[in-house]
């Protein structure tokens, strides 16, 4: 490989919301990758239905932008 143009290819634990770790290697600094799903608790991979936290999600973007939508009312 050319020396200097490639990024640094470093060991990475990967951490799930459902509390499994695994490591990898990956070019993704600080060490620590999360994830919301994973092959420990993916419906595809366990064959069990899994609800994900949506309702958080919506209502985390519903009040980043109400505030844009009152900026314009205004």
């Amino acid at each position: 490989m050319k020396s200097g143009i490639h990024p640094e290819y470093t060991t990475t634990e990967v951490v799930c919301s459902c509390g499994s770790t695994f490591t990898t290697r990956s070019t993704a600094k600080g060490g620590e990758i999360r994830v919301e799903t994973c092959s420990a608790c993916h419906p595809f991979y366990t064959g069990k239905q899994r609800v994900l936290d949506t309702a958080g999600r919506v209502a985390k973007f519903q009040a980043k932008y109400a505030k844009v939508n009152a900026a314009k009312k205004k």
